[in-house]
């Protein structure tokens, strides 16, 4: 899931400054930063990175459920892809232009059960088994027994649904597979550490852009473009509360923006007065998460147990894209060295790698792709051969 690995290493905020030398514990100036420099953190339409959205009605005897997809492309292969725990399709998005402009292939970008604009019956059951069939049912309802090939690329959480649905054979038009930054051995060992940092993010935010603001400072998300499309889809706005105005203050006292102290003629400061008089109003808070994470603990086991040894004995062409090369574990250090899968190391990167580095995860599959023969360049691409395995 997305926050399963290395981001227990990367996913907390840096402590503040110390104070100067001398180690009088005294404040560091405050300083403002100039006309023109401001980031702007406020969110971003998901119509801006792909070009329809629908909703997917998948029917049984029990009921119906409702998964909500979002769509580019009209010819090539489909890349269906599968986001991680926490998100939503919608941390695809800037991965999505930067693939459609590279080679001729098809976006089908999934809200999982329980994530994002997805409704079903029971968004709580989230076993691998559950999951897999979801995709499974999508990809029927949506082509029938005409599926066009079909290539699942998946994201930690997501990627080991990708597995467990290719190892089912639930894509009879599998083309291919790829991984994200998901390895069984790397994701067992943090499973023991992830409810100590689902502890340590923030409950709740003021605002939609302090969550934005939040997931580029914290390093959850590195890239500030894909943090204003894709963080909608983390986070929602909680029953009865108004969107505040008010400061830039995320609750649960995360960030606040530095502000120079002004004095009024009393030398009273303005600006404690100020906080003081928002502080009834931090109580109206305005979003929080969509999915609670620490309630899923029962199924992390089943989602990466295993992972390993089902990925390397599918029988389409492997990718596997990694942060770093330390999160090979032992099975999948010996199929790589027996050119048993492609393997490519994007450092530099945090746990979500397709967020942080889209264009670089775009050229690794759009070369997979163009390598395999699954599909042809577009717009001048010059494909890489820089994949190894």
């Amino acid at each position: 899931m997305s926050d399963l690995e290395k981001q227990l290493q990367l996913g907390r905020l840096p402590p503040r400054p110390p104070g100067p030398a001398g180690g009088s514990g005294q404040a560091l100036p405050k300083m403002r930063m100039g006309p023109g420099r401001k980031r702007d953190y406020s969110a971003v339409p998901w119509s801006q990175y792909f070009e329809s959205m629908e909703d997917v009605v998948v029917e049984s005897d029990s009921g119906k459920d409702t998964f909500r997809i979002y769509k580019s492309g009209s010819e090539g292969p489909v890349l269906l892809l599968l986001h991680g725990g926490g998100h939503s399709a919608l941390s695809w998005a800037v991965f999505t232009s930067a693939i459609i402009s590279r080679v001729q292939c098809r976006i089908v970008a999934l809200d999982l059960r329980g994530h994002g604009e997805t409704k079903v019956r029971n968004p709580e059951d989230l076993s691998a088994e559950t999951m897999s069939k979801d995709v499974g049912s999508v990809v029927e309802v949506m082509y029938g027994d005409l599926a066009p090939p079909i290539m699942l690329i998946g994201h930690s959480m997501g990627g080991a649904i990708a597995v467990h649905t290719a190892a089912s054979n639930l894509v009879p038009s599998l083309l291919g597979l790829c991984m994200i930054d998901v390895v069984e051995g790397t994701a067992m060992d943090a499973l023991n550490s992830m409810q100590n940092f689902l502890r340590s993010r923030p409950k709740t935010f003021k605002s939609l852009e302090n969550a934005i603001e939040w997931s580029v400072k914290s390093g959850q998300i590195r890239n500030l473009e894909s943090a204003r499309v894709s963080m909608v889809g983390q986070v929602k706005q909680c029953e009865g509360a108004a969107s505040p105005g008010g400061p830039k203050t995320i609750v649960e006292g995360i960030i606040e923006e530095e502000e120079e102290e002004e004095e009024d003629e009393n030398g009273e400061s303005m600006n404690k007065r100020k906080k003081d008089d928002d502080t009834e109003t931090k109580k109206d808070v305005a979003y929080t998460w969509r999915i609670e994470l620490a309630k899923t603990e029962t199924y992390w086991d089943g989602w990466f147990r295993g992972l390993s040894n089902l990925f390397l004995n599918c029988s389409v062409p492997k990718l596997l894209l990694l942060a770093g090369v330390d999160r090979l574990d032992k099975d999948l250090t010996i199929g790589q060295m027996q050119g048993k899968f492609q393997m490519q190391v994007l450092p530099q990167c945090g746990h979500a790698v397709h967020e942080d580095a889209p264009d670089k995860v775009a050229e690794a599959v759009a070369t997979f792709l163009i390598r395999h023969r699954f599909t042809e360049p577009i717009g001048g691409f010059q494909w890489l051969r820089t994949v190894s395995g």
